[in-house]
C-alpha cells in the first residue's frame, strides 16, 4: 500500500472514529451540551462539564483529525498525476465538498435544536464520506476496478449496502423522534409479535425493526452466495465479518431496549452497523477485483460514455431504464386517491412532492428490474432495445443509478411528505425487486399474480400522503389495481408468449397454455369489477364512479370474452391490453370527479 492510500485510509479510520463519537453524543444526550456553534457557550475551551466536553470531542475529532485528512487526500490528487485518474480526482473533491457540507450541517443539527431531519441527514453524509475515502484507498491500492462479472453476486451486495444504509438512517431517525423505546419489550411489541395497531410514534421503530430482519437475511444470502462463487479468500472473509456483525447488530439493538436505551449497547449499536456498511463496500471492491479480466468483455462495448454518444442519446438511455411509461400508468392512480382523501384538492405543494417521490421510486425500482434481467431482454424481441442489451449504458451504472433513485425517493419523500408514505414507497421497491424480479418472476407462473402488488402501493402511498394513515377505501383501491393486474399483464404475455418461453420465463401462457391464460383473464377481470364496485360503500362514493364503474366493468369483461373466445388471435389480446390502460385511468378519473362533483344517490 502506497503513501496515497495509507493516508486515505487513515481518513477512513478517522470518519468511522467520528461517526462513534457522534453516537456517543446521541447516547449520552449531549448533543446541546454546547449551544452553540462553532464555538462551545461563547468559547473555543468548553467549560469543565461533561456534557460539553462529549460534544466537544466531536467537533474536535472532525476539525483536528476528518478534516486536514480528506484536505490533504484531496489536494494531493489535485496537485500531482493522480488528478489524471478522473474517478479518483471527482471522489476526492466530492468526499471534500461533502466534509465542508457536513460541518456546516452539524451546525445547523445544534442551532436547530437537534431536528431529526437535520441529525438524520448529518449521519447520511458521514456514512458517504467514510464509503469514499474506502474507495478512494481502494483505487489508489489497486487501480481501476474491473468490469463486474456475470458470474459473481455484485448486484445483490450492492443492494444489501444499500440496505445497510437505509437500516442506518431510518435508526438514526428512530433514535431523533425518540421513538427507541416505543416497544418496550424485544423481539416482541407490546407483548405480540406483529402488533394489531400502531400508534404515530411508534411506527418508525416498527419499520426499524422489519428492515433489520431483512437486512439480516440478506447479508446470509449475500454470504451465502459468496462462498458458493469462484471467489478469493479475502471475499470470503468479508462476507463472514458481515454475518457476524449483522447477528451482533441484532443483539445489541435487542440490548438496547431491555437496557432502556443505555450508552453501554447504544454506541456499540452504531458502530457496528458503520462497520458492517465499510464491510459490504469492502466486499463489493474485493468481488469486482475477484473476477477474472475475460469474465465481462461483453461489457467493453462502446457506451454512452463515448466521444459518439450525445449528451442527449445518454440522458434518452438513462431516462429509459426508468420505463417512463409504467411510471405514468402508476401515477395515474396518485393524484385521484388523493383527491379522494382529501374529499378536494389536495396542496399543489403536496400532489407534486408525491408524483416527484412516486416518480422517483418507481424509476428506481424500474431501472433494477432492467439491470437483474438485462440477460433475458436480450433474448426477447419486445425489450432488445432496452438500454442495457443494446449496451447504451453499462449494467454497473445503471445499478448504481437505481439505487440512487431509490435512496432519493425515500429521503424526497421523508422530508416532504411523511416517513409512512416514504416506508410504503421503499416497501414497494423491495418487494419489486426481491420478491418478484429476483424470485417469482423466473420461478412461478404465478409471478404476476404476487408480484403485481408492488404497483399498487402508488395508492397507499397517496392516501398516507393526506391522511398520515392507511384506511379502509385505500386498501380497497389497492385491491382494484392488484386485481387489475393479471389480466392486464396476462394479455400482452399471450401476444409474446414466443418470447417469455424463449427467455424460459414460466409466465401463464407458456407454463398453463392460452386457454387456460384466457380463463383466468376472464375471472380476474370479473373480480375486478365486484372490487372496484366495493368501493361505492367504502368509500361512500356517488354516481358518477357507480357508473362508470359499471360501464367500464362491462366493457373490461367484453375484451376479456373476446380474448377467451379466440385465443390464436393476437390482435384481440393487444386490444384488451390497451383497453385495460384506459380503463384504470378512466376508473381513477371518476374517482376524482366523483370527490369533487358529489351526486349522491336517492
Amino acid at each position: 500500500m502506497n503513501r496515497f492510500a495509507k493516508l486515505a485510509v487513515a481518513a477512513s479510520i478517522a470518519t468511522y472514529v467520528l461517526i462513534v463519537v457522534g453516537g456517543l453524543v446521541r447516547a449520552t444526550d449531549s448533543g446541546l451540551g454546547c449551544p452553540d456553534w462553532p464555538a462551545c457557550f461563547g468559547r473555543w475551551v468548553p467549560p469543565s462539564e461533561l456534557h460539553a466536553w462529549i460534544e466537544h470531542s466531536h467537533r474536535l475529532v472532525a476539525a483536528l483529525a476528518v478534516g486536514p485528512l480528506v484536505a490533504a487526500v484531496g489536494l494531493i490528487t489535485l496537485f500531482s498525476a493522480r488528478r489524471r485518474d478522473r474517478p479518483l480526482l471527482a471522489a476526492a473533491l466530492v468526499t471534500g465538498v461533502l466534509v465542508i457540507l457536513q460541518a456546516l450541517l452539524g451546525g445547523q443539527v445544534v442551532i436547530q435544536q437537534l431536528r431529526a431531519e437535520l441529525v438524520t441527514a448529518h449521519l447520511a453524509m458521514a456514512l458517504t464520506v467514510l464509503a469514499l475515502t474506502i474507495v478512494i484507498a481502494d483505487r489508489a491500492t489497486s487501480g481501476a476496478l474491473p468490469p463486474a462479472s456475470a458470474g459473481l453476486p455484485g448486484g445483490l451486495v450492492a443492494v444489501t449496502g444499500i440496505a445497510v444504509f437505509a437500516q442506518m438512517l431510518l435508526g438514526s431517525w428512530v433514535s431523533g423522534t425518540g421513538a427507541g423505546l416505543a416497544f418496550p419489550d424485544f423481539p416482541l411489541m407490546d407483548g405480540v409479535l406483529i402488533p394489531s395497531t400502531v400508534a404515530d410514534g411508534a411506527i418508525v421503530q416498527l419499520a426499524h425493526r422489519v428492515l433489520a430482519v431483512a437486512v439480516a437475511l440478506l447479508v446470509l444470502w449475500t454470504a451465502g452466495r459468496v462462498r458458493r462463487a469462484a471467489v478469493t479468500p479475502r471475499t470470503r472473509r468479508l462476507a463472514g465479518l458481515a454475518v457476524v456483525l449483522v447477528l451482533a447488530q441484532i443483539a445489541l439493538g435487542a440490548a438496547n431496549v431491555w437496557s432502556r436505551l443505555s450508552a453501554l449497547f447504544v454506541v456499540p449499536h452504531l458502530a457496528v452497523g458503520a462497520a458492517l456498511w465499510a464491510t459490504v463496500l469492502l466486499l463489493y471492491l474485493a468481488m469486482r477485483r475477484s473476477a477474472a479480466p475475460e469474465a465481462s468483455t461483453e461489457l467493453l462495448v462502446e457506451g454512452p460514455t463515448s466521444p459518439r454518444a450525445s449528451v442527449g442519446q445518454t440522458l434518452r438511455a438513462y431516462l429509459a431504464l426508468t420505463k417512463p411509461r409504467i411510471i405514468e400508468l402508476l401515477l395515474v392512480t396518485t393524484v385521484p386517491t388523493m383527491v379522494l382523501a382529501q374529499r378536494g384538492i389536495p396542496s399543489f405543494w403536496l400532489m407534486a412532492a408525491v408524483v416527484l417521490g412516486g416518480s422517483l421510486a418507481a424509476g428506481g425500482a424500474n431501472t433494477i428490474n432492467m439491470y437483474i434481467d438485462r440477460d433475458i431482454d436480450d433474448l426477447m424481441r419486445r425489450t432488445r432495445h432496452r438500454p442495457l442489451p443494446r449496451h447504451a449504458v453499462m449494467p454497473q451504472r445503471a445499478l448504481a443509478f437505481g439505487i440512487v433513485l431509490s435512496i432519493l425517493s425515500f429521503v424526497w419523500l421523508t422530508v416532504t411528505v411523511n416517513l409512512l408514505s416514504a416506508l410504503l414507497a421503499a416497501s414497494a421497491i423491495g418487494f419489486y425487486v426481491f420478491v418478484y424480479t429476483l424470485w417469482l418472476k423466473r420461478s412461478t407462473p404465478q409471478n404476476i399474480v404476487i408480484g403485481g402488488a408492488a404497483g399498487c402501493v402508488p395508492v397507499l402511498v397517496a392516501w398516507a400522503a393526506v391522511t398520515g394513515t392507511v384506511q379502509v377505501p385505500a386498501l380497497v383501491l389497492f385491491a382494484i389495481v392488484f386485481y387489475w393486474t393479471p389480466p392486464h399483464f396476462w394479455a400482452l404475455a399471450l401476444r409474446y408468449r414466443g418470447d417469455y418461453e424463449a427467455a424460459s420465463v414460466p409466465m401463464l401462457p407458456v407454463v398453463r397454455g392460452e386457454a387456460e391464460t384466457a380463463r383466468q383473464i376472464v375471472v380476474y377481470t370479473i373480480l375486478l369489477v365486484v372490487v372496484s364496485l366495493l368501493l361505492f360503500p367504502a368509500a361512500r362514493m356517488g354516481l358518477i364512479y357507480l357508473a362508470a364503474a359499471l360501464i367500464l366493468g362491462v366493457a373490461f369483461v367484453w375484451y376479456a370474452l373476446r380474448v377467451q373466445r379466440d385465443t390464436t388471435d393476437g390482435r384481440a389480446a393487444i386490444r384488451l391490453f390497451r383497453f385495460s390502460i384506459s380503463y384504470l385511468t378512466l376508473l381513477f378519473a371518476a374517482v376524482a370527479a366523483d370527490s369533487l362533483l358529489r351526486l349522491a344517490p336517492g
